[in-house]
């Protein structure tokens, strides 16, 4: 009877502490918000447009005193990218920032990511609303379209063929501008512009300068390629130079300055659009941590503050989600090109 009076009150106090551990172990969304790792999942690698990006990204993360964790599959493919954010998953990082291959194919492994608790957002290359909280747009997409139509009006002198190199065919942020780009076209200024071609060279660039040869030997009146890529506009810049096509098949399109300079000095790329993809990354590392800590929730309305790029406000994205928008393209021409080529 001793013996059980000692017994009874250390089973007591045993049950009282697993009582107490259960009580005090994270459930999964406050598991994830304890995290201090954000992380990118970029399209691929060897990519330097999302080499800047990432880099963007990690600059703002860092600065606000968290780990920031840079991924890229080797091919641009959705089922790469599932597998890196099943690992992001299972790192129980705190938010994840993905830069989609397909707009609908991640649904379900970022759904399971945001079950776990980790805020989800697309940023660049936009995922469906039911994936993401909210997306980082790096400008409007239909000014883009927009924009990208006048400028193969403007190199094609008002008339005849112009192509369209784009990414791969999944891209969401390509998709949505081309749509842009052939509503423009519906407009009656350009009914002598005739789009012959929308070619596919998924971001690489031995298939970006094949599918650039193709089109050259398949439409011999081609004017015009507008690539709103940064790896195809190089690469189609680099192939109307060395067949000796200056002047006579223009490029413009997207691209990098660091990488353009040399072609829009030399006219195979009279001028081009783009924005600065280091602070599309650092616009994104602000929005993973005002998501993880609370200060929005991805609704339209809600604003923050994103570090030296200021305030900003989530706004109504085209797809039906939100979206936060970096701000308009920028246009770099000879004029300028040199003040930027060392930037990025």
């Amino acid at each position: 009877m001793k013996t059980m009076k000692k017994v009874l009150p250390l089973l007591m106090l045993a049950v009282l502490g697993l009582v107490l551990l259960g009580a005090c172990k994270p459930k999964p969304a406050e598991a994830a918000a304890a995290s201090s790792q954000y992380a990118i999942v970029f399209k691929s690698t060897g990519n330097p447009y999302g080499e800047r990006q990432m880099g963007g990204f990690e600059e703002g993360i860092k600065e606000q005193g968290f780990e920031a964790i840079l991924r890229a599959p080797d091919l641009p493919t959705a089922e790469a990218q599932i597998q890196m954010i099943e690992q992001l998953i299972a790192q129980r990082v705190a938010a994840i920032c993905i830069v989609g291959n397909d707009f609908d194919a991640l649904q379900p492994v970022l759904s399971n990511a945001m079950n776990q608790g980790i805020k989800v957002f697309s940023l660049d290359s936009s995922v469906n609303p039911a994936s993401r909280m909210t997306h980082v747009n790096q400008a409007d997409s239909e000014k883009i379209g927009q924009t990208l139509v006048e400028a193969a009006y403007d190199l094609a002198d008002g008339s005849g063929e112009f192509a369209i190199l784009s990414a791969t065919s999944q891209a969401s942020n390509q998709n949505l501008w081309i749509d842009y780009m052939k509503k423009e076209l519906e407009k009656p200024q350009y009914a002598n512009l005739n789009l012959v071609k929308i070619a596919y060279g998924d971001d690489l660039r031995d298939k970006s300068t094949s599918e650039t040869e193709a089109l050259i030997a398949s439409y011999p009146n081609l004017k015009v390629i507008v690539a709103p890529t940064t790896v195809g506009i190089a690469a189609a810049a680099k192939v109307t130079t060395d067949r000796g096509l200056i002047g006579k098949v223009h490029v413009t399109g997207l691209g990098l300055p660091s990488e353009m300079a040399d072609y829009i000095d030399n006219g195979a790329c009279p001028y081009m659009y783009l924005w600065n993809p280091i602070d599309v990354g650092y616009l994104g590392a602000y929005v993973g941590t005002a998501l993880a800590n609370g200060a929005i929730t991805g609704a339209e309305g809600e604003t923050f503050s994103a570090g030296r790029l200021g305030s900003y406000t989530i706004t109504k994205a085209p797809d039906g989600g939100t979206e936060v928008l970096l701000g308009p393209p920028f246009k770099f021409e000879p004029s300028n090109i040199n003040d930027w080529k060392s930037v990025y």
